[in-house]
């Protein structure tokens, strides 16, 4: 098709009329792979560490699986699963979790909300207390584990000689690590100093985006301190504090050195958790099969957790009118 030629006046130079490319578009839909080259490196990452194993183990799950490779390995379906849901030692380490997450993860987020709230204020010397706090985050978990080992031993234990010699709480000492509740409260002690320092520099964060208008207005209204917390600073922060509950029970569900190293899962695996069971039955039993089972059982539940939590307490949008 020709294009127009628009003379203005005599003399004047021809303008060709204006006509849409019709390769914009196509240039366009050629670039559609753009953005997937850029995310491809991070993709390949995931399905490499993350998404191979994670089939792999999907795979495991239904065999007896054989660890020698000149072996074979036999297919038995959903008996894995089924064995999982019928043993009474895979449900006791369930509820084990569920008592640690009970002890521990109500008294973590309080703490660190509590000292973030303090933080927060200007005070003389706040960036210190922040690193103070955050120091046994990036402690190692083994050195932390076999410490407090030491400090709730039965003879010799600093507890033990705080609740006996300094505060006389009791006439003998407690055998802390060889009971089940007693142990399952030395541990989650453990979780709480470990965790609570995290929650402290994440609530910190959300804390610097409430407004200062709203406690203004809170000041006006005469709110005191406790209404202000609970009608300007948790709605402010409710999104954060949801992130961190939710992260905070799956943490819960998926502890493991501590145990390992406090109890190993003693006596008689009483203080056994999900973790420490599988552990055990890949490579002490090397029951691979088992174990892999366990893991995706233990999965199903931690999504049901976390999709209870976001229901009842995510975001409620006002209905429209």
């Amino acid at each position: 098709m020709t294009s127009e030629v628009l003379v203005a006046e005599e003399g004047a130079v021809p303008v060709r009329a204006f006509k849409p490319s019709r390769g914009g578009a196509s240039r366009r839909a050629a670039h559609w792979w753009t953005p997937w080259a850029f995310a491809a490196p991070g993709l390949i990452l995931f399905f490499v560490i993350i998404g191979y194993p994670l089939l792999r183990s999907l795979q495991i799950s239904f065999y007896k699986w054989a660890v020698l490779p000149t072996d074979a390995s036999t297919f038995i379906g959903l008996d894995n699963y089924t064995r999982a849901l019928h043993d009474p030692q895979f449900w006791t380490s369930m509820v084990n979790a569920g008592v640690y997450l009970v002890l521990s993860v109500p008294l973590t987020m309080a703490l660190g909300l509590f000292f973030a709230v303090l933080l927060h204020a200007k005070i003389p010397g706040r960036t210190v207390y922040r690193v103070l706090f955050y120091i046994p985050v990036v402690t190692s978990w083994v050195v932390v584990s076999l410490l407090f080992k030491f400090l709730f031993t039965t003879d010799g234990g600093a507890v033990n000689w705080g609740i006996t010699d300094l505060l006389p709480l009791t006439n003998s000492p407690v055998p802390w690590l060889e009971q089940r509740w007693t142990g399952l409260i030395a541990i989650a002690v453990l979780g709480i100093w470990k965790n609570m320092g995290w929650c402290l520099v994440v609530f910190l964060a959300a804390l610097g985006g409430v407004g200062e208008d709203q406690y203004e207005a809170a000041d006006l209204d005469g709110a005191n301190a406790w209404k202000k917390f609970l009608h300007v600073t948790m709605p402010g922060i409710r999104g954060t504090f949801l992130f961190v509950l939710v992260l905070q029970v799956i943490g819960a569900f998926n502890v493991l050195q501590s145990v390992l190293l406090m109890t190993n899962g003693g006596p008689a695996g009483s203080t056994e958790v999900p973790l420490t069971y599988m552990y055990k039955q890949a490579f002490s039993f090397l029951d691979f099969g088992y174990a892999s089972a366990m893991s995706f059982i233990l999965a199903i539940i931690i999504f049901i957790v976390s999709f209870i939590q976001f229901k009842f307490l995510g975001e409620k949008k006002e209905p429209q009118r």
